[in-house]
């Protein structure tokens, strides 16, 4: 793995660069993080990682470069930056949400080999799921960017339009999933664990589900059917949060936020 340059090392950018160091296959030396504020940057360049404030620099440091700004703040750093972009040396990986290929390529033009990417901050656990997108030019980049983030979790490649949807499963899918972890661990002190018990039973049970679907590819209705009995107390339990429209809440929410999502660089 050539030089990376992460452009934006907020908290996406941080998990980025801890998670790509952490698989082992990267120097930390090898990753360059910018961002404006740069100080806030000083516990990475104590762990060895090269920081600064200067993107230009950093961009021809570099081999591959990550987008990793805000979208309000994408335009700017397009503009800063495309003068020193070159064709057969630089790739692009955009992990800015609600940002077209069209867009970016209005910018910076056609010749630099350009990858949407939408991971998550468990990038920094080795834990992400990450969606990829790329015209046939960039193909190459492709699967270079697919090789980097399987570092870092599962990766799936999507058409470009279905970019936006995969920020509202997968990227805001950890908030979603986060609370209802928190919820069941509330859950869990009211009917008498110490909270710390509580959040303790709630995360492992949680890992443990995702683990089912995900290691026996079964779909979690049949992992359902496996703890439910007649009359017993999960039944009762699912009737009763379905009542109160977990699943319906869950799936309006998804819908919200990708619309958001797709309104946020235009917004």
């Amino acid at each position: 793995m050539k030089k990376l340059a992460i452009l934006g090392g907020g908290n996406l950018g941080r998990a980025l660069a801890l998670g790509w160091v952490g698989a082992g296959r990267i120097a930390a030396s090898d990753i360059h993080l910018t961002r404006r504020q740069d100080e806030k940057l000083s516990d990475l360049a104590e762990m060895g990682y090269r920081t600064g404030a200067d993107n230009r620099v950093a961009v021809r440091e570099s081999d591959l470069i990550i987008l990793a700004v805000q979208p309000q703040q994408l335009d700017a750093l397009l503009a800063e930056i495309a003068a020193d972009l070159v064709a057969d040396r630089h790739r692009l990986v955009s992990v800015v949400s609600g940002v077209s290929s069209s867009q970016i390529r209005a910018a910076v033009g056609d010749a630099v080999p350009l990858v949407l990417a939408m991971p998550n901050t468990a990038v920094a656990i080795g834990e992400s799921m990450t969606c990829l997108s790329a015209g046939e030019a960039s193909e190459h980049a492709l699967l270079e960017a697919q090789e980097l983030f399987d570092l870092v979790g599962k990766t799936l490649v999507i058409a470009e339009e279905m970019m936006g949807p995969a920020t509202a499963l997968c990227a805001c899918g950890v908030a979603f999933f986060l609370r209802c972890i928190r919820a069941a661990s509330q859950g869990g002190i009211e009917i008498g664990f110490h909270p710390e018990e509580a959040l303790l039973l709630a995360g492992q049970t949680a890992r443990g589900a995702a683990t089912l679907t995900l290691r026996e590819n079964a779909h979690p209705e049949g992992e359902i059917d496996r703890v439910t009995t007649p009359r017993g107390c999960t039944i009762a339990g699912l009737n009763e949060m379905e009542h109160r429209g977990l699943s319906s809440a869950l799936i309006k929410g998804l819908i919200v936020s990708a619309r958001a999502a797709e309104e946020l660089y235009g917004g």
